[in-house]
């Protein structure tokens, strides 16, 4: 039975799209062989969507120092309904930041610390002006995560 990576990221802008898209094709790598991957909005993620993966990357921008308002709101539909159903889920976290993403990365970890889900890498943050190798850094990032929970090491 394969294995399920869910994707939950904010895309607002074309080069936040890209990112998502990279971080996806890494994700399904031909070299992933028992991995499926949904990506989902933040606002159409669900609590069911969380329970039926193995493991979660969270993508958001950074807004006004914070996760964007659309993360936030899936942690805020979603955090009860997780706490006591969700503990130890492993995730990772990319923050595509125009300044330096530490209140995003805050913000986001003290939410997953309460709902005890583990990181299993640092985050992917993308930090200042737009840069074209932050898609190589998504697309490594979905990949380490998929190719981890194939062979089980996640």
């Amino acid at each position: 039975m394969p294995k399920r990576l869910l994707i939950i990221a904010h895309a607002p802008s074309r080069n936040t799209e890209r990112l998502r898209d990279a971080v996806i094709g890494g994700a399904r790598s031909p070299e992933v062989e028992d991995v499926e991957v949904e990506a989902l909005s933040p606002f159409v993620t669900t609590p069911e969507h969380v329970l039926a993966a193995q493991a979660v990357i969270l993508g958001t921008t950074e807004n006004l120092g914070y996760m964007s308002g659309a993360l936030k709101d899936f942690f805020d539909r979603c955090y009860y309904p997780l706490l006591e159903r969700a503990q130890g889920m492993p995730y990772a976290l990319y923050i595509r930041a125009g300044h330096d993403g530490t209140g995003t990365r805050r913000g986001v970890e003290t939410i997953v610390t309460g709902l005890r889900w583990r990181a299993i890498r640092e985050p992917l943050i993308c930090r200042g002006e737009w840069r074209e190798d932050f898609i190589d850094e998504g697309r490594e990032l979905g990949m380490f995560v998929a190719a981890g929970l194939d062979v089980g090491a996640i």
